[in-house]
């Protein structure tokens, strides 16, 4: 296994990743959000291929200055997503991913590395403390739709 930068190259096999993990945005809407994490200084992406050259997962990292719950340093690198094809999970593609973006931190003069799920991810949740992350904080975002009164 090994993991490899995004280039133009691989980047609808990444696209087509991230879209199994946020089934929720369209395609137009993420090919642009990818384009433009792939210009930004503080944020890269990362594939992780099998010997026979088959995508298995990815992983998107950034460096953050602004508030990290639970972080004790700036800046902070940050796991943005992570994901394993169903068909390899179990075999330690999300841990090699962690331990990359370990390294990927410490290059970056990061001592923190950071993620986060949604509250009721329990698969996230379980991936996460598995490879050594502590839960530091829960929380739960409003919000609430406001008309202008004429």
């Amino acid at each position: 296994m090994k993991i490899i930068k995004v280039t133009p190259e691989n980047f609808n096999e990444w696209l087509d990743l991230t879209l199994k993990l946020w089934q929720d945005v369209s395609r137009a809407e993420m090919e642009e959000g990818l384009k433009n994490l792939l210009k930004s200084e503080r944020e890269a992406g990362f594939i992780a291929i099998n010997d026979d050259e088959k995508t298995m997962g990815f992983i998107n990292l950034s460096l953050r200055s602004d508030y990290v719950a639970g972080a004790t340093s700036s800046p902070v690198a940050y796991i943005e997503g992570i994901y394993a094809k169903d068909e390899y999970r179990h075999q330690g593609v999300g841990k090699y991913l962690i331990d990359f973006a370990s390294q990927w931190a410490l290059e970056h003069g990061c001592t923190q590395l950071a993620s986060d799920a949604l509250i009721d991810n329990t698969v996230s949740y379980e991936f996460h403390t598995k490879v050594g992350f502590q839960e530091v904080d829960r929380v739960v975002t409003f919000i609430k739709q406001i008309v202008i009164s004429s």
